[in-house]
């Protein structure tokens, strides 16, 4: 049975619900472990005023590496099901940031944050950036995709709820600027002036249900939707 068959049973339908089931364990992975660390190390990091990263330098460093990895695997996961669903081009801005935030999460990985104890180094400003530029790729890449496929029938609660979380993510940011704007009075620094460790958490979580939004709707699209044009239609003589 081909691909460019309508509904049910198509092979590339199971590729898209394996792809999208994927991006659901890589979210569940992530929150599993990260969230474990709040547990086994809440002693070490306080979580409202030190950054999630922190937890990479200490004993239990390997459960933030394999959650952010598990999440940044998933998310890749769930661009090609969204592309092979045909949710989205897979030439387009969107692709773009969308991928930029799955590479932004394994390089945070890669290059440790700064331990403050020893001093700056070049790998921890790689990760501040990667991990600023990757949050930010993720809800204006789904921003993107979402004005894509508006006018298109169907999917109008993934449409509403992948904007959402999108906006929500964004919003988070407004401390940290009203922490910059506010430097030249205050005399504080942006990360001391705000909660920065809640305000990251709070962001980290949002965008990590935008990813699983985004697997939910590519699972969906998979259900009810062609994966490939139509064969022809002979012509009647």
């Amino acid at each position: 049975m081909s691909e460019q068959q309508t509904a049910g049973g198509r092979p590339g339908d199971a590729v898209v619900h394996a792809l999208a089931a994927l991006g659901g364990l890589g979210v569940a992975t992530a929150i599993l472990l990260v969230g474990a660390l709040h547990v086994v190390a809440a002693d070490q990091v306080d979580p409202i005023r030190r950054t999630i990263s922190e937890y990479a330098l200490g004993a239990d460093a390997w459960m933030f590496d394999v959650g952010v990895v598990a999440l940044a695997i998933g998310s890749v996961a769930v661009v090609i099901a969204l592309a092979r669903a045909r949710i989205l081009r897979p030439l387009s801005g969107a692709t773009v940031l969308l991928g930029v935030w799955a590479i932004g999460m394994l390089t945070v990985v890669v290059f440790e944050k700064t331990n403050w104890s020893v001093g700056p180094t070049l790998g921890g400003y790689i990760h501040r950036y990667a991990s600023l530029v990757a949050f930010l790729a993720l809800p204006i890449g789904t921003l993107l995709l979402a004005r894509s496929q508006r006018g298109v029938p169907g999917f109008l609660a993934n449409r509403v709820w992948t904007r959402i979380l999108a906006l929500a993510s964004l919003a988070w940011f407004l401390p940290i600027l009203w922490g910059f704007a506010m430097r030249p009075i205050t005399g504080r620094s942006w990360w001391n002036a705000v909660p920065l460790g809640l305000v990251e958490r709070g962001l980290a979580l949002t965008e990590v249900l935008l990813v699983a939004a985004l697997a939910l709707w590519a699972a969906q699209a998979a259900g009810s939707r062609t994966l490939a044009p139509a064969l022809p239609t002979p012509a009647r003589a």
